[in-house]
């Protein structure tokens, strides 16, 4: 299917059904639709011209999950209140302080107003709206409970993002640190090091080894930072695309991060409360269980998950149930595999993924505490291990000559 062309801002003025000249701008795809929903709307258009300056904001502005979420929780509340849907999409798009948004928001309410169900029109959009929201959202309109679908894809986006942000955090601070001490090294080794270096060459005697190799290494960062910065952007620039291509090597630091002392604890359990969370809000919502798994699959963002929760799909379509092949994998704990089996056994699968889910998402919580314990003293460590062998070094011969002027 071809791409849809983005909505643009029409101005427009005509007259209503009483013959009273009105105006205002309306999204569409082009100038003729928009005529054609005035004329809907019983209003004769006597001129309509696209605006200059798009929504975008020249494509500026970026749409991130968080944006999806609150759109999401503005809708069901505002569908809980009576509002009407192409209504609701008119006042969250137009009070959206994102310019990307409202295009989005108020592309949607155009495909809607032209016939659409709001389905097609969210298909017609998958960078923001994944297989998985699209899927609940079908099902909430088919089975019209759209609100209630409304409500819980919000829940479900909320509690998620609340889970990747822990995560994040987890792996930011680390990060962060180690950037900021190849700054300060890159800083030292090609502007301090060079004035010590001037100074050692007066000397006119044998630096200490240590001295002489911090030298050498500054003489290096001086003559080739270029080639080093080069090297090291272009290394991870191509180690996550590499991440990227293959699978291969996917699922090889996959599991290299999930057998990481206590990192490995944070990255599992994060795992196993979004398979829960995403299981539930599908299974909760009438998604029937085999078509469900693929959207948990994807969910779960450790390709060691979604190639488990993938060959589960292929052993629940023959007829196995899912605490048989979820024990099968060897990668869901004994409690996690227990309520499920309760909960298979009692009709009540959906509420007790939903304790799975909130009592590992509470564990991730606890288990990123624990590693932001642990890491700080080493990293602190690590930086005053790395900082002071440079100071002590560059301080040697001074210390050396010192001695022998005693």
């Amino acid at each position: 299917m071809a791409e849809a062309k983005k909505a643009d801002m029409y101005a427009w003025e005509g007259m209503d059904k009483t013959g009273k000249r009105v105006k205002g701008e309306v999204s569409g795809q082009s100038e003729a639709l928009v005529k054609a929903t005035l004329r809907r709307q019983g209003i004769n258009p006597l001129k309509v011209k696209k605006k200059s300056k798009p929504l975008l904001g020249g494509g500026s502005s970026k749409i991130t999950p968080k944006d999806i979420t609150v759109f999401s929780r503005q809708l069901a509340t505002m569908m809980s209140s009576g509002v009407p849907l192409v209504q609701a999409f008119e006042i969250v798009g137009r009070g959206h302080e994102n310019a990307g948004m409202q295009e989005l928001v108020l592309g949607i309410k155009a495909d809607v107003e032209a016939g659409n169900n709001l389905t097609d029109a969210l298909k017609k959009r998958p960078l923001q709206f994944n297989d998985l929201y699209c899927n609940l959202v079908e099902a909430g309109e088919h089975a019209g409970i759209l609100e209630a679908i409304l409500h819980k894809l919000a829940t479900y986006m909320e509690k998620t993002e609340a889970l990747k942000s822990k995560i994040k955090s987890a792996l930011f601070y680390p990060a962060a640190v180690i950037v900021m001490a190849g700054v300060v090294v890159s800083i030292l080794m090609i502007f301090v090091i060079p004035q010590f270096s001037e100074l050692f060459s007066s000397f006119g005697a044998d630096l200490p080894a240590l001295t002489q190799l911090l030298v050498d290494t500054s003489d290096i960062f001086v003559a080739w930072w270029w080639a080093i910065f080069g090297v090291a952007g272009g290394a991870v620039f191509g180690a996550m695309e590499i991440k990227k291509r293959s699978t291969a090597v996917q699922q090889f630091l996959d599991r290299a991060i999930l057998k990481m002392p206590v990192l490995g604890e944070v990255m599992e359990k994060g795992a196993i409360a979004r398979f829960a969370r995403t299981l539930e809000t599908m299974f909760a919502a009438g998604t029937p269980m085999v078509e469900a798994m693929t959207s948990v699959a994807g969910a779960c963002g450790n390709i060691v998950f979604y190639d488990a929760t993938m060959k589960m799909k292929d052993e629940i379509a023959t007829g196995t149930q899912l605490q048989a092949s979820m024990r099968d994998t060897n990668l869901f704990p004994n409690m996690v595999i227990q309520m499920v089996a309760i909960g298979e056994e009692s009709g009540a699968i959906d509420t007790m993924l939903g304790k799975v889910a909130d009592w590992y998402e509470q564990e991730v919580d606890d288990a990123v505490e624990a590693l932001t314990s642990l890491l700080e003293p080493l990293i602190m460590a690590f930086l005053g291990g790395v900082i002071g062998t440079i100071v002590i070094g560059m301080y040697l011969p001074i210390f050396q000559m010192g001695q022998v002027v005693k």
